[in-house]
């Protein structure tokens, strides 16, 4: 007789106090472990607060549904308990047990023992002992052995995961963690993520894990409140644990409670579609997704592109091509979510899970190819949206088959329009905007039409909504700092030789005129300014605004402009020895001075410069 289901209110550490024979799993489809410190940070304080209230009923942490059905698919020879909902407070549950562990250890290791601490030593004592045998699963004879012994823990998995979601790199610090004997070994054998730095450089599972270390090792945590910190996290706290002997049920109970913890993005509900409808094939799917996975993970890591934007951007090439754009000869704005048009409005696609996943795969390649353009860089500074139209243009190609040509003709002509966009009070949604460009979307996923039939709509869109007159008196206002990377760009582009633009996360917009300092009076009146209110209006404006590689040091005296016209950047100081053309031409400026009458020259230059490549008049 089949069992069913099997609800039960269970204490944290009666939940993970597993037998001999049994492991938690984490089965292929689910979600990567993506809580960060700042889920860690509340699930602290809910239990510090419960801590603080007194309270003599549990604390209770929502409903974890396990999958207790026999197919484990690892071949481990243990019953699997396969985690459906709860995977991401279950592994943190077991982090935080381990932060607590070694806090508890290293402060038996230093306690003085006398009549007055015992009872704490004898509790920090059971608190160890109960951790060990859900970590380890030792029984209470064997965890002297085990203190005294430590190689003895490893290889005793408490949950492991088979997430086509997870990098493989990062799939073993969670183990790693569990079995290091100290703080110093869980750190250095972890896995480092490559070009990051300090904490950022660790996984979510190391990081997390130190929150929990650190917290438990500040000043405000005694000895006694530690041991009152484990006592109720390990008795007073619980979870409704759901068993089910039916995968299929298992899953239907979680799409219908959807308890707590991050709800899933529109990838974690697609990729576990994917992956049940490759039956035949899935060795090859679980393959061809962990490879599209590792790329999007390290684009993501970067800021360029995550699962979930391939996923619309995908959609918006599909629905082209599907001609599903347009409605009575117009563009039809209105797009459905993501998560609807897979799942709903075209589940055929997830009937071929390699094809899907090599389309995704072959965007995620041209992002990776041409992320490291300063076009590309400089369009994406301006708005999120530039995205969907870059690579539904780019997509004609194959990532190795890009040319810088045919990237920067067209990012230049989406950068004219959110120029405009940047300078006119309407947003994107606008009919001038996302109108248009859904519309143009058509002709750049047509291989047939030219760059230059596009660029023909461009100018006669942009020459027909707006006045130049109208964007010069804005220009000439602007004191945003989007456009001052724009102004860089087109000064390099006439003015250079070869490469010369190009900008990395840390340049900084520099005021010519110093927005701020000690000597603020004099700056003003050597300028010729003769207000604070007048200083306000010209100290932002474009013409007073460069982009230079360092932020100059403002103890700069009264001579300010000289200075930083005869000092070098690499000194913090002046404008000499930069590689960007604007900056060079102030270190070679005429005067020794720079006042308000220089500011409103370079602002007429720079406004002119801008409007001539928005309306396509730039040579």
């Amino acid at each position: 007789m089949t069992k069913e289901i099997e609800p039960r209110a269970k204490l944290i550490k009666d939940y993970l106090s597993l037998g001999d024979d049994e492991m938690l799993l984490i089965p292929a489809y689910q979600r990567r472990y993506s809580w960060t410190i700042d889920q860690c940070d509340k699930l602290w304080q809910d239990i510090e607060a419960f801590i603080e209230s007194d309270e003599k009923d549990a604390y209770f942490f929502g409903t974890v549904i396990a999958d207790c059905s026999d197919d484990d698919g690892i071949g481990s020879g243990q019953k699997c308990i396969k985690l459906i909902d709860g995977q991401q407070r279950t592994t943190t549950f077991i982090l935080l047990l381990k932060a607590l562990f070694l806090r508890i250890q290293e402060l038996l290791q230093h306690i003085h023992v006398d009549s007055e601490s015992e009872g704490l030593v004898d509790g920090l004592k059971d608190r160890r002992k109960t951790i060990m045998r859900i970590l380890y699963r030792a029984e209470a004879e064997e965890c002297s052995e085990l203190l005294s012994n430590w190689d003895k823990v490893k290889g005793r998995v408490l949950l492991a995961s088979n997430s086509i979601n997870e990098l493989d790199a990062y799939k073993g610090d969670l183990q790693k963690i569990v079995e290091a004997r100290n703080f110093e070994e869980a750190e250095s054998s972890c896995y480092r993520i490559p070009r990051k730095q300090k904490d950022n450089k660790f996984t979510n599972f190391f990081r997390n894990f130190k929150y929990f270390y650190d917290k438990l090792s500040s000043p405000v945590y005694s000895q006694a409140g530690v041991n009152t910190f484990a006592k109720t996290f390990l008795g007073k706290c619980k979870v409704i644990e759901i068993r089910s002997w039916n995968t299929a049920q298992a899953i239907t109970m979680f799409n219908s409670l959807n308890s707590t913890g991050m709800p899933l993005m529109d990838a974690d509900i697609i990729s576990a579609k994917l992956f049940s409808s490759s039956d035949d094939r899935r060795s090859e799917f679980i393959k061809d997704w962990e490879r599209l996975n590792e790329l999007v993970d390290e684009l993501s890591s970067r800021k360029i592109v995550d699962m979930d934007s391939l996923l619309q951007q995908n959609m918006y090439i599909k629905r082209v091509l599907d001609r599903e754009y347009m409605r009575n000869g117009k563009a039809d704005v209105t797009t459905p979510g993501v998560r609807r048009y897979y799942t709903e409005q075209h589940k055929d696609l997830l009937d071929a899970p390699l094809a899907l996943c090599e389309r995704f795969y072959k965007l995620a390649k041209i992002w990776n190819h041409i992320e490291g353009y300063p076009l590309v860089k400089l369009l994406l500074k301006f708005n999120e949206n530039a995205k969907l139209y870059l690579i539904s243009y780019l997509n004609r190609y194959d990532a190795d088959e890009i040319l810088a040509n045919d990237v920067n003709e067209v990012a230049e002509l989406l950068l004219r329009l959110f120029a405009v966009l940047e300078l006119v009070d309407s947003g994107y949604s606008s009919s001038n905007f996302k109108t248009f460009l859904f519309g143009e979307n058509v002709k750049l996923v047509d291989g047939s039409v030219s760059i230059a039939d596009i660029r023909e709509d461009f100018n006669h869109h942009i020459e027909a909504k707006w006045e130049r007159a109208e964007l010069d008196d804005r220009l000439r206002e602007y004191d945003g700092n989007i456009l001052v990377y724009l102004n860089e760009y087109l000064y390099a582009k006439v003015h250079g030789e070869g490469e010369s633009f190009d900008f990395i996360a840390t340049t900084n917009v520099e005021h010519i005129m110093p927005a701020s300092g000690h000597n603020r009076v004099a700056i003003r009146e050597d300028a010729g300014i003769d207000n604070n209110d007048e200083f306000s209006v010209f100290v932002d404006l474009l013409g007073n605004k460069i982009l230079l590689e360092e932020k100059l040091n403002k103890g700069i005296g009264n001579d300010w402009f000289r200075t930083k016209k005869q000092k070098s950047v690499k000194d913090k100081a002046g404008y000499k020895d930069s590689k960007f053309m604007l900056a060079k031409s102030l270190a070679e400026y005429e005067s020794d001075r720079w006042t308000k009458a220089d500011i409103s020259t370079a602002t007429g230059k720079a406004a002119k410069r801008i409007l001539d490549f928005i309306f396509g008049e730039m040579v």
